[in-house]
Parts: C-alpha cells; sequence; structure tokens
C-alpha cells in the first residue's frame, strides 16, 4: 500500500460538479494507491501512520505573544492530525502504482483492480474514523477533481 500524504490549508473533492468531500482549514490529503499483496496488516499499519504522522506544529509553535523563545520551545514538540483533530481527504489513487520505467505509456500492473482496491480503501478510512478523525472521501473509480492548497509545502510518500 502507497500513500502520498500532504499537508494542506483546506482541500475538495468533486465528481461531475457535485462536492464529494471538503474541508476548509487545516488538514490532510491522503493519495491511497493498493497493490495486489496488500490486505487487513496494510489498513491498519497505513491508518496508524497517516493520523499519527506528527507534521503539524504544536499548538501555539508561531502564536506572535509568545515570541522566539515560545517558538524554541515548540522545537520537536510537533502533533498528529489526531491530536489536533484535522480532518482527512481520502482519494483512491491507482495511479501511484504506475511504472513509467519503460517508454512513455506507463504499466498499471502493479495496481490492484478495483474488486481488491476498493474494499481495501474503504477499510483505510474506516480505520480513520474509528481512531476518531473526520474522513472526507472520493469516489472510488470516478473522474475526481480534487483541489486543495498544499501547506509548507509538506508533502510524505509512505509504503507498508
Amino acid at each position: 500500500m502507497r500513500a502520498v500524504i500532504q499537508r494542506v490549508a483546506g482541500a475538495k473533492c468533486a465528481v461531475n460538479g457535485e462536492v464529494t468531500g471538503e474541508f476548509a482549514g487545516p488538514g490532510l490529503v491522503v493519495l491511497l494507491g493498493v497493490t495486489h499483496t496488500d490486505g487487513t496488516a496494510q489498513v491498519e499499519k497505513m491508518a496508524r501512520k497517516i493520523a499519527n504522522l506528527r507534521i503539524f506544529d504544536a499548538p501555539g509553535a508561531y502564536d506572535a505573544a509568545g515570541g522566539s523563545e515560545k517558538l524554541a520551545q515548540a522545537r520537536g514538540a510537533e502533533v498528529s492530525a489526531l491530536q489536533l483533530g484535522l480532518p482527512v481527504l481520502l482519494i483512491s489513487q491507482f495511479t501511484l502504482y504506475g511504472d513509467a520505467r519503460k517508454g512513455n505509456r506507463p504499466s498499471w500492473v502493479a495496481a490492484a483492480p478495483g474488486e481488491v482496491a476498493q474494499p481495501l480503501v474503504d477499510a483505510v478510512g474506516a480505520a480513520l474514523q474509528d481512531q476518531g478523525m473526520q474522513v472526507e472521501r472520493g469516489i472510488f473509480g470516478a473522474d475526481m477533481k480534487v483541489s486543495f492548497t498544499n501547506d509548507g509545502p509538506f508533502t510524505i510518500l509512505l509504503e507498508v
């Protein structure tokens, strides 16, 4: 299982002009790809990693009233989206398993077929919700229009 995780300042997914998931303010966009050998173990590990990645500044880290002393205290005190109660926009993304090393047309052989991938993507979303996270979603297999503002920019590639 492979994910591109982005710290964002708002995100939205639309299909045929209808919004399927969105949030304003800070959160995560997770583009999630599934391969043939993925199963329950990868679902649980991926959900734990997404929820607990400490990639947000501790509350008040950049509070002007605290000045540089407050910033110095906050260094190394990064917190997760779960700790801050931030939302996640989860988007299935089979193209994360595209292979373009040969020629100019990517091969999708490593991507799991929909009947394998969809239940696992859904299970990651459910596992995130079970941890208490707000999960917004795209629609599996749809032509989605995803928009967001990358904050930082901050992007992590994660494989479990």
